[in-house]
């Protein structure tokens, strides 16, 4: 699905998917508390990541997770 965000149109399916696969793993590891909440940090970290033109899921996924990561640590 496509979705019009400003003059921008976004693949919704990756961005969806992406976030999956990252909020999968950082629940897993512990980073993130509930699997079932949106976590609108991890969000806009993916959708920043697509907007810069990262298109592919699997290296969104894992940009977007040290990135998360990566803020987190700077946050202790």
């Amino acid at each position: 699905m496509l979705v019009e965000r400003g003059l921008r149109v976004m693949n919704a399916g990756v961005v969806s998917d992406a976030y999956a696969i990252a909020a999968d793993y950082l629940y897993r590891s512990g980073a993130i508390a509930d699997s079932f909440a949106t976590n609108e940090q991890l969000l806009s970290i993916i959708v920043q990541l697509f907007e810069r033109g990262e298109f592919n899921r699997i290296r969104l996924a894992n940009k977007a997770i040290a990135k998360f990561e990566a803020l987190e640590s700077e946050n202790l």
